[in-house]
Protein backbone atom coordinates (compact mmCIF):
# COMPACT_ATOMS: atom_id res chain seq x y z
CA UNK A 1 0.00 0.00 0.00
CA UNK A 2 3.25 2.39 0.31
CA UNK A 3 2.68 5.36 -1.82
CA UNK A 4 -0.83 4.00 -3.41
CA UNK A 5 -3.60 6.37 -3.66
CA UNK A 6 -6.78 5.13 -2.43
CA UNK A 7 -9.56 6.76 -2.23
CA UNK A 8 -12.39 5.17 0.54
CA UNK A 9 -15.96 5.48 -0.45
CA UNK A 10 -18.21 6.52 2.63
CA UNK A 11 -16.87 7.97 5.99
CA UNK A 12 -18.93 6.66 8.81
CA UNK A 13 -17.42 3.88 11.54
CA UNK A 14 -16.59 1.72 9.00
CA UNK A 15 -14.52 4.18 6.11
CA UNK A 16 -12.86 6.12 8.91
CA UNK A 17 -11.40 2.70 10.29
CA UNK A 18 -10.92 1.68 6.60
CA UNK A 19 -8.79 5.00 6.15
CA UNK A 20 -6.92 4.54 9.71
CA UNK A 21 -5.69 1.41 8.57
CA UNK A 22 -4.56 2.52 4.76
CA UNK A 23 -2.66 4.98 6.68
CA UNK A 24 -0.78 3.21 8.75
CA UNK A 25 0.17 1.41 5.92
CA UNK A 26 1.59 3.96 3.88
CA UNK A 27 -1.11 5.19 1.26
CA UNK A 28 -1.58 8.63 0.33
CA UNK A 29 -5.64 8.40 1.18
CA UNK A 30 -8.88 9.99 0.19
CA UNK A 31 -12.30 9.96 1.75
CA UNK A 32 -15.19 10.80 -0.46
CA UNK A 33 -18.97 10.88 1.14
CA UNK A 34 -22.16 12.58 -0.04
CA UNK A 35 -22.71 14.59 3.61
CA UNK A 36 -20.73 17.47 4.35
CA UNK A 37 -18.16 17.92 6.84
CA UNK A 38 -21.18 19.17 9.41
CA UNK A 39 -23.16 16.13 8.96
CA UNK A 40 -20.19 13.60 9.39
CA UNK A 41 -19.73 15.59 12.70
CA UNK A 42 -16.64 13.70 14.48
CA UNK A 43 -15.64 11.24 11.41
CA UNK A 44 -14.52 13.92 9.71
CA UNK A 45 -12.67 15.87 12.28
CA UNK A 46 -11.41 12.59 13.25
CA UNK A 47 -10.30 12.04 9.28
CA UNK A 48 -8.95 15.44 9.07
CA UNK A 49 -6.54 14.81 12.56
CA UNK A 50 -5.00 11.54 10.72
CA UNK A 51 -4.42 13.60 7.61
CA UNK A 52 -6.64 11.82 5.45
CA UNK A 53 -7.81 14.30 2.48
CA UNK A 54 -11.91 14.48 1.85
CA UNK A 55 -13.63 15.50 -0.88
CA UNK A 56 -17.75 16.16 0.16
CA UNK A 57 -20.69 16.55 -0.60
CA UNK A 58 -20.72 15.25 -4.08
CA UNK A 59 -19.28 11.99 -5.89
CA UNK A 60 -16.55 13.56 -8.70
CA UNK A 61 -15.92 10.86 -10.92
CA UNK A 62 -12.04 11.84 -11.62
CA UNK A 63 -11.56 11.46 -8.09
CA UNK A 64 -12.36 7.91 -8.49
CA UNK A 65 -10.52 7.07 -12.02
CA UNK A 66 -7.45 8.82 -10.97
CA UNK A 67 -7.16 5.86 -7.68
CA UNK A 68 -4.62 2.84 -7.76
CA UNK A 69 -7.45 1.03 -5.71
CA UNK A 70 -10.89 2.45 -4.25
CA UNK A 71 -12.77 0.89 -0.98
CA UNK A 72 -16.17 1.56 -0.72
CA UNK A 73 -18.31 1.18 2.49
CA UNK A 74 -21.01 -1.05 3.13
CA UNK A 75 -23.70 1.28 2.84
CA UNK A 76 -22.61 2.86 -0.48
CA UNK A 77 -24.25 1.10 -3.35
CA UNK A 78 -21.55 -0.19 -5.07
CA UNK A 79 -23.21 0.28 -8.72
CA UNK A 80 -23.26 3.93 -8.23
CA UNK A 81 -21.54 5.37 -11.56
CA UNK A 82 -18.31 6.68 -10.32
CA UNK A 83 -17.78 3.18 -9.01
CA UNK A 84 -18.94 1.87 -12.39
CA UNK A 85 -16.73 4.57 -14.16
CA UNK A 86 -13.20 3.15 -12.39
CA UNK A 87 -14.17 -0.75 -13.49
CA UNK A 88 -14.19 0.65 -17.30
CA UNK A 89 -10.68 2.45 -16.46
CA UNK A 90 -9.59 -0.67 -14.88
CA UNK A 91 -9.76 0.31 -11.31
CA UNK A 92 -9.78 -2.30 -8.25
CA UNK A 93 -13.14 -1.72 -5.77
CA UNK A 94 -13.25 -3.82 -3.25
CA UNK A 95 -14.66 -3.64 0.35
CA UNK A 96 -13.61 -3.23 4.12
CA UNK A 97 -14.33 -7.32 4.66
CA UNK A 98 -12.34 -8.07 1.91
CA UNK A 99 -9.14 -5.30 2.35
CA UNK A 100 -9.27 -6.70 5.94
CA UNK A 101 -9.15 -10.40 4.92
CA UNK A 102 -6.29 -9.71 2.79
CA UNK A 103 -3.77 -8.89 5.40
CA UNK A 104 -5.67 -11.32 8.21
CA UNK A 105 -4.05 -15.03 8.63
CA UNK A 106 -6.37 -16.28 11.69
CA UNK A 107 -8.81 -18.69 10.58
CA UNK A 108 -12.15 -17.45 9.66
CA UNK A 109 -15.72 -18.30 10.48
CA UNK A 110 -18.36 -16.12 8.50
CA UNK A 111 -22.21 -15.83 9.34
CA UNK A 112 -24.53 -14.24 6.80
CA UNK A 113 -28.50 -15.20 6.27
CA UNK A 114 -31.39 -13.09 5.95
CA UNK A 115 -31.96 -13.34 9.73
CA UNK A 116 -30.65 -14.61 13.04
CA UNK A 117 -27.10 -13.59 11.62
CA UNK A 118 -25.84 -11.46 14.77
CA UNK A 119 -27.26 -13.41 17.43
CA UNK A 120 -26.10 -16.86 15.61
CA UNK A 121 -22.23 -14.72 15.27
CA UNK A 122 -22.25 -13.93 19.15
CA UNK A 123 -23.08 -17.02 20.36
CA UNK A 124 -20.56 -18.69 17.85
CA UNK A 125 -18.14 -15.99 19.68
CA UNK A 126 -19.41 -17.19 23.12
CA UNK A 127 -19.09 -20.97 22.74
CA UNK A 128 -15.65 -20.39 21.50
CA UNK A 129 -14.40 -18.35 24.60
CA UNK A 130 -16.11 -20.62 26.71
CA UNK A 131 -13.72 -23.28 25.28
CA UNK A 132 -11.00 -21.18 25.91
CA UNK A 133 -9.93 -19.97 23.17
CA UNK A 134 -9.07 -16.18 22.14
CA UNK A 135 -11.76 -14.70 19.70
CA UNK A 136 -12.60 -11.38 18.00
CA UNK A 137 -16.00 -10.88 16.94
CA UNK A 138 -16.99 -8.31 14.30
CA UNK A 139 -17.82 -7.38 10.99
CA UNK A 140 -21.67 -6.56 10.35
CA UNK A 141 -22.27 -6.53 14.05
CA UNK A 142 -20.72 -3.44 14.41
CA UNK A 143 -17.00 -3.96 14.97
CA UNK A 144 -15.47 -3.46 11.30
CA UNK A 145 -13.33 -6.08 10.20
CA UNK A 146 -10.58 -3.92 10.10
CA UNK A 147 -10.62 -2.82 13.31
CA UNK A 148 -9.24 -6.49 14.45
CA UNK A 149 -6.00 -5.14 12.62
CA UNK A 150 -5.99 -1.63 14.12
CA UNK A 151 -6.12 -3.11 17.23
CA UNK A 152 -3.04 -4.99 17.05
CA UNK A 153 -4.27 -7.73 18.70
CA UNK A 154 -3.74 -11.78 18.38
CA UNK A 155 -6.91 -14.11 18.51
CA UNK A 156 -6.96 -17.80 17.64
CA UNK A 157 -10.23 -17.23 15.90
CA UNK A 158 -11.90 -14.52 13.94
CA UNK A 159 -15.82 -14.51 14.10
CA UNK A 160 -17.70 -12.29 11.56
CA UNK A 161 -20.73 -11.47 10.41
CA UNK A 162 -21.21 -10.26 6.73
CA UNK A 163 -23.97 -9.16 4.69
CA UNK A 164 -24.70 -9.41 1.26
CA UNK A 165 -23.82 -5.44 0.82
CA UNK A 166 -19.97 -6.78 2.03
CA UNK A 167 -20.23 -9.90 -0.16
CA UNK A 168 -21.32 -7.56 -3.07
CA UNK A 169 -17.42 -6.54 -2.85
CA UNK A 170 -15.26 -9.17 -2.09
CA UNK A 171 -12.84 -11.04 -4.35
CA UNK A 172 -10.92 -13.25 -2.99
CA UNK A 173 -12.53 -13.30 0.96
CA UNK A 174 -12.37 -16.76 1.94
CA UNK A 175 -13.82 -17.96 5.39
CA UNK A 176 -12.33 -21.60 6.63
CA UNK A 177 -16.57 -21.69 7.76
CA UNK A 178 -18.61 -20.40 5.97
CA UNK A 179 -22.76 -20.45 7.75
CA UNK A 180 -25.82 -19.67 5.72
CA UNK A 181 -28.66 -19.24 7.92
CA UNK A 182 -31.63 -18.59 5.36
CA UNK A 183 -32.40 -16.69 2.34
CA UNK A 184 -35.65 -14.70 2.73
CA UNK A 185 -36.89 -11.33 0.77
CA UNK A 186 -35.27 -8.51 1.58
CA UNK A 187 -33.02 -5.34 0.43
CA UNK A 188 -35.21 -5.74 -2.79
CA UNK A 189 -34.59 -1.50 -2.93
CA UNK A 190 -31.13 -2.48 -3.87
CA UNK A 191 -31.20 -5.75 -5.84
CA UNK A 192 -32.97 -6.08 -8.81
CA UNK A 193 -35.02 -9.30 -7.73
CA UNK A 194 -34.58 -12.09 -5.34
CA UNK A 195 -32.83 -14.54 -7.05
CA UNK A 196 -29.91 -11.66 -7.43
CA UNK A 197 -30.16 -11.16 -3.65
CA UNK A 198 -30.22 -14.93 -2.98
CA UNK A 199 -26.66 -15.45 -5.33
CA UNK A 200 -25.01 -12.26 -3.41
CA UNK A 201 -25.82 -14.11 -0.09
CA UNK A 202 -24.24 -17.18 -1.98
CA UNK A 203 -20.87 -15.67 -2.84
CA UNK A 204 -19.85 -16.49 1.02
CA UNK A 205 -18.57 -19.69 -0.37
CA UNK A 206 -17.39 -17.99 -3.46
CA UNK A 207 -13.03 -18.66 -2.84
CA UNK A 208 -13.99 -21.84 -0.86
CA UNK A 209 -11.73 -24.82 -0.86
CA UNK A 210 -12.35 -29.15 -0.43
CA UNK A 211 -10.36 -27.84 3.33
CA UNK A 212 -13.31 -25.48 3.97
CA UNK A 213 -16.32 -26.00 5.99
CA UNK A 214 -19.70 -24.98 4.70
CA UNK A 215 -22.56 -24.91 7.39
CA UNK A 216 -25.99 -25.11 5.58
CA UNK A 217 -30.03 -24.71 6.60
CA UNK A 218 -30.86 -28.25 5.15
CA UNK A 219 -34.97 -27.29 5.07
CA UNK A 220 -34.26 -23.61 3.14
CA UNK A 221 -35.06 -23.87 -0.37
CA UNK A 222 -33.56 -20.97 -1.59
CA UNK A 223 -30.11 -22.48 0.25
CA UNK A 224 -30.12 -25.74 -0.91
CA UNK A 225 -30.59 -24.52 -4.14
CA UNK A 226 -26.97 -23.26 -3.79
CA UNK A 227 -25.33 -25.78 -2.11
CA UNK A 228 -24.19 -27.53 -5.77
CA UNK A 229 -21.54 -24.69 -6.58
CA UNK A 230 -20.33 -24.69 -3.04
CA UNK A 231 -16.74 -26.27 -3.00
CA UNK A 232 -16.08 -27.03 0.74
CA UNK A 233 -17.24 -29.94 2.60
CA UNK A 234 -21.24 -29.26 3.50
CA UNK A 235 -22.82 -29.91 6.88
CA UNK A 236 -26.32 -29.14 7.63
CA UNK A 237 -28.30 -27.88 10.73
CA UNK A 238 -32.27 -28.01 11.02
CA UNK A 239 -35.07 -29.31 13.37
CA UNK A 240 -36.02 -32.20 13.48
CA UNK A 241 -39.98 -32.94 14.15
CA UNK A 242 -42.58 -35.75 13.89
CA UNK A 243 -45.42 -33.86 13.70
CA UNK A 244 -47.13 -35.11 10.26
CA UNK A 245 -47.72 -33.08 6.90
CA UNK A 246 -50.80 -33.15 4.76
CA UNK A 247 -49.84 -35.82 2.49
CA UNK A 248 -48.83 -38.30 5.64
CA UNK A 249 -45.23 -37.78 5.24
CA UNK A 250 -43.33 -36.55 8.58
CA UNK A 251 -42.05 -33.24 8.61
CA UNK A 252 -38.83 -34.73 7.92
CA UNK A 253 -39.36 -36.91 5.01
CA UNK A 254 -41.40 -34.03 3.44
CA UNK A 255 -38.23 -31.93 3.87
CA UNK A 256 -36.27 -34.78 2.34
CA UNK A 257 -38.51 -35.46 -0.69
CA UNK A 258 -38.47 -31.15 -1.38
CA UNK A 259 -35.23 -30.48 -0.34
CA UNK A 260 -33.09 -33.27 -0.55
CA UNK A 261 -32.39 -33.36 3.10
CA UNK A 262 -32.98 -36.54 5.21
CA UNK A 263 -32.53 -36.29 8.89
CA UNK A 264 -29.54 -38.00 10.17
CA UNK A 265 -28.45 -38.85 6.38
CA UNK A 266 -26.21 -36.11 6.25
CA UNK A 267 -23.38 -34.78 8.88
CA UNK A 268 -24.68 -32.02 10.80
CA UNK A 269 -27.19 -31.27 13.73
CA UNK A 270 -30.75 -31.61 14.32
CA UNK A 271 -33.26 -30.65 16.95
CA UNK A 272 -34.88 -33.46 18.72
CA UNK A 273 -37.38 -31.57 21.79
CA UNK A 274 -34.54 -30.09 24.48
CA UNK A 275 -32.17 -31.54 22.63
CA UNK A 276 -29.92 -31.60 20.15
CA UNK A 277 -26.92 -34.36 18.08
CA UNK A 278 -24.16 -33.09 16.41
CA UNK A 279 -22.74 -35.68 14.10
CA UNK A 280 -18.97 -34.92 12.29
CA UNK A 281 -16.93 -37.35 10.05
CA UNK A 282 -14.63 -39.83 12.03
CA UNK A 283 -16.29 -38.17 15.55
CA UNK A 284 -18.44 -39.45 18.16
CA UNK A 285 -22.15 -37.87 18.50
CA UNK A 286 -22.22 -34.95 20.42
CA UNK A 287 -25.26 -34.72 22.33
CA UNK A 288 -25.99 -30.93 23.51
CA UNK A 289 -29.29 -29.98 25.94
CA UNK A 290 -31.37 -27.00 25.47
CA UNK A 291 -33.15 -27.13 28.73
CA UNK A 292 -31.96 -23.97 29.71
CA UNK A 293 -31.81 -22.39 26.27
CA UNK A 294 -33.59 -18.58 26.96
CA UNK A 295 -34.25 -17.52 23.66
CA UNK A 296 -37.73 -17.50 22.46
CA UNK A 297 -38.91 -18.98 19.30
CA UNK A 298 -38.28 -21.80 16.66
CA UNK A 299 -35.85 -19.80 14.52
CA UNK A 300 -33.92 -19.41 17.51
CA UNK A 301 -33.51 -23.25 17.93
CA UNK A 302 -31.83 -22.77 14.16
CA UNK A 303 -29.39 -20.12 15.64
CA UNK A 304 -28.85 -22.08 18.22
CA UNK A 305 -27.96 -25.59 16.01
CA UNK A 306 -26.14 -23.52 13.56
CA UNK A 307 -23.97 -21.74 16.08
CA UNK A 308 -23.10 -24.92 17.97
CA UNK A 309 -22.56 -26.52 14.79
CA UNK A 310 -19.67 -24.04 13.58
CA UNK A 311 -17.86 -23.34 16.89
CA UNK A 312 -17.36 -27.56 17.18
CA UNK A 313 -16.25 -26.96 13.40
CA UNK A 314 -14.32 -24.29 14.63
CA UNK A 315 -12.31 -25.61 17.40
CA UNK A 316 -14.65 -25.65 20.98
CA UNK A 317 -15.45 -28.19 23.04
CA UNK A 318 -18.45 -29.56 24.02
CA UNK A 319 -18.43 -28.56 27.41
CA UNK A 320 -18.00 -24.35 26.55
CA UNK A 321 -20.45 -25.22 23.80
CA UNK A 322 -22.95 -26.41 26.64
CA UNK A 323 -22.03 -23.56 28.84
CA UNK A 324 -23.17 -20.35 26.14
CA UNK A 325 -26.20 -22.53 25.66
CA UNK A 326 -27.08 -21.92 29.09
CA UNK A 327 -26.24 -18.86 29.70
CA UNK A 328 -26.79 -16.68 26.43
CA UNK A 329 -29.06 -13.83 26.98
CA UNK A 330 -29.65 -12.84 24.10
CA UNK A 331 -29.65 -9.31 21.78
CA UNK A 332 -30.81 -6.11 22.59
CA UNK A 333 -34.11 -5.11 20.21
CA UNK A 334 -34.10 -8.24 19.35
CA UNK A 335 -37.19 -9.82 20.69
CA UNK A 336 -36.13 -8.53 23.73
CA UNK A 337 -38.90 -8.56 26.39
CA UNK A 338 -38.90 -4.62 28.02
CA UNK A 339 -41.47 -5.45 31.05
CA UNK A 340 -45.14 -5.40 31.96
CA UNK A 341 -47.77 -3.03 32.92
CA UNK A 342 -51.29 -4.12 34.13
CA UNK A 343 -50.50 -7.57 32.77
CA UNK A 344 -49.71 -7.08 29.54
CA UNK A 345 -46.33 -7.61 28.21
CA UNK A 346 -43.88 -5.29 26.19
CA UNK A 347 -41.56 -7.06 23.45
CA UNK A 348 -38.84 -5.32 21.61
CA UNK A 349 -38.11 -6.43 18.34
CA UNK A 350 -36.59 -3.63 16.21
CA UNK A 351 -34.09 -5.14 14.54
CA UNK A 352 -36.92 -7.26 12.76
CA UNK A 353 -36.07 -5.15 9.22
CA UNK A 354 -37.74 -7.63 7.21
CA UNK A 355 -41.32 -9.41 6.53
CA UNK A 356 -39.42 -12.77 7.04
CA UNK A 357 -38.74 -11.77 10.70
CA UNK A 358 -41.56 -10.29 11.78
CA UNK A 359 -43.06 -13.50 10.71
CA UNK A 360 -40.69 -15.58 13.26
CA UNK A 361 -41.56 -13.07 15.89
CA UNK A 362 -44.77 -13.59 15.97
CA UNK A 363 -45.04 -17.36 15.74
CA UNK A 364 -43.16 -17.08 18.87
CA UNK A 365 -45.86 -16.17 20.38
CA UNK A 366 -49.09 -18.35 21.86
CA UNK A 367 -51.04 -14.97 23.80
CA UNK A 368 -53.01 -12.60 21.69
CA UNK A 369 -50.73 -9.69 19.98
CA UNK A 370 -50.78 -6.22 19.39
CA UNK A 371 -48.23 -5.40 16.67
CA UNK A 372 -46.69 -2.20 16.07
CA UNK A 373 -44.96 -2.46 12.50
CA UNK A 374 -43.88 0.30 9.90
CA UNK A 375 -40.82 2.31 8.57
CA UNK A 376 -39.48 2.94 5.36
CA UNK A 377 -40.51 0.33 3.49
CA UNK A 378 -37.83 -2.64 1.53
CA UNK A 379 -39.67 -2.77 -1.60
CA UNK A 380 -40.99 -6.14 -0.25
CA UNK A 381 -44.12 -8.04 -0.05
CA UNK A 382 -46.33 -8.68 3.32
CA UNK A 383 -47.82 -11.36 1.99
CA UNK A 384 -46.13 -13.76 3.86
CA UNK A 385 -47.42 -11.93 7.46
CA UNK A 386 -51.10 -12.63 6.44
CA UNK A 387 -51.57 -16.60 8.16
CA UNK A 388 -49.84 -15.25 11.15
CA UNK A 389 -51.56 -12.19 11.64
CA UNK A 390 -55.07 -13.72 11.19
CA UNK A 391 -54.00 -16.62 13.31
CA UNK A 392 -51.93 -14.16 16.36
CA UNK A 393 -52.52 -10.48 16.21
CA UNK A 394 -55.65 -8.84 17.28
CA UNK A 395 -54.94 -5.07 16.63
CA UNK A 396 -51.90 -4.39 14.07
CA UNK A 397 -50.87 -0.66 14.49
CA UNK A 398 -48.95 0.63 11.30
CA UNK A 399 -46.42 3.75 11.50
CA UNK A 400 -43.78 5.54 9.35
CA UNK A 401 -43.73 5.83 5.46
CA UNK A 402 -44.87 2.66 5.08
CA UNK A 403 -47.61 2.67 7.10
CA UNK A 404 -50.39 2.89 3.83
CA UNK A 405 -48.67 0.17 1.79
CA UNK A 406 -48.83 -2.10 5.13
CA UNK A 407 -52.44 -1.22 6.02
CA UNK A 408 -53.31 -2.33 1.98
CA UNK A 409 -51.67 -5.39 2.23
CA UNK A 410 -52.51 -6.77 5.00
CA UNK A 411 -54.78 -4.29 7.23
CA UNK A 412 -58.09 -6.00 6.43
CA UNK A 413 -57.04 -9.44 8.63
CA UNK A 414 -57.16 -7.89 12.25
CA UNK A 415 -58.59 -4.71 13.54
CA UNK A 416 -56.07 -1.84 12.25
CA UNK A 417 -55.17 1.59 12.08
CA UNK A 418 -51.94 4.17 11.25
CA UNK A 419 -50.39 6.73 12.83
CA UNK A 420 -47.42 8.79 12.26
CA UNK A 421 -45.23 8.47 15.42
CA UNK A 422 -43.86 5.39 17.52
CA UNK A 423 -44.80 6.68 20.71
CA UNK A 424 -48.33 7.69 19.59
CA UNK A 425 -48.45 3.81 18.41
CA UNK A 426 -47.16 2.61 21.95
CA UNK A 427 -50.05 4.74 23.63
CA UNK A 428 -52.47 3.26 20.99
CA UNK A 429 -51.45 -0.10 21.62
CA UNK A 430 -51.83 0.34 25.33
CA UNK A 431 -55.54 1.80 25.33
CA UNK A 432 -56.27 -1.38 22.99
CA UNK A 433 -54.35 -4.07 25.24
CA UNK A 434 -56.13 -6.05 28.15
CA UNK A 435 -54.13 -7.94 30.94
CA UNK A 436 -52.47 -11.21 29.20
CA UNK A 437 -52.14 -9.67 25.66
CA UNK A 438 -48.38 -8.85 24.13
CA UNK A 439 -47.68 -5.87 22.56
CA UNK A 440 -44.44 -6.28 20.34
CA UNK A 441 -42.84 -3.75 18.01
CA UNK A 442 -41.44 -5.85 14.92
CA UNK A 443 -41.43 -2.75 12.19
CA UNK A 444 -40.65 -5.05 9.46
CA UNK A 445 -38.85 -2.17 7.78
CA UNK A 446 -35.94 -0.04 7.88
CA UNK A 447 -35.85 2.92 10.82
CA UNK A 448 -34.29 5.51 8.42
CA UNK A 449 -37.60 7.69 7.83
CA UNK A 450 -37.56 8.53 11.54
CA UNK A 451 -34.42 7.30 13.50
CA UNK A 452 -30.94 6.96 12.64
CA UNK A 453 -30.79 3.20 13.13
CA UNK A 454 -32.87 0.12 14.42
CA UNK A 455 -31.26 0.38 18.00
CA UNK A 456 -32.34 4.12 17.95
CA UNK A 457 -35.92 2.85 16.98
CA UNK A 458 -35.90 0.51 19.48
CA UNK A 459 -33.99 2.55 22.55
CA UNK A 460 -37.66 4.88 21.79
CA UNK A 461 -39.83 2.20 22.28
CA UNK A 462 -38.70 1.07 25.33
CA UNK A 463 -38.97 4.87 26.83
CA UNK A 464 -42.49 5.28 25.69
CA UNK A 465 -43.02 1.61 27.40
CA UNK A 466 -41.35 3.41 30.66
CA UNK A 467 -43.48 5.94 30.28
CA UNK A 468 -46.17 3.92 30.64
CA UNK A 469 -45.07 3.18 34.51
CA UNK A 470 -43.35 0.08 33.69
CA UNK A 471 -43.31 -2.69 36.49
CA UNK A 472 -40.32 -4.67 35.40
Amino acid sequence: MENKKILVVGLARTGLSVARFLKDQGAQVTATDLREKDELGPYAQEALTMGICLKLGAHKVEDFTESDLIVVSPGVSDTIAPLEAARRAGISVIGEVELAARYIREPIVAITGTNGKTTTTRLIGEMLKASGCEVFVGGNIGTPLIDYLNAGIHADVIVAEISSFQLDTIESFRPKVGVLLNITEDHLDRYTDFRHYMHSKGRLFKNQQSTDVAILNGRDPAVVELESVIPGRRLYFNIDSAEVSPDGLTQSEACAKTHHFVSGARDGIVIRGKEMTCSLPGKAPVILSLAKFRLKGEHNLENAAAASLAALVAGADSAGVQRALDTYEGLHHRLEYIGHVNGIQYYNDSKATNVDAVKRALESFDLPVILIMGGRDKSGSYALLKEPIKKRVKRLIAIGEAREKILSAVGGLTHCEGTRTLREAVHLAYQAAVPGDIVLLSPGCSSFDMFTDYAERGKAFCEAVRGLTIED
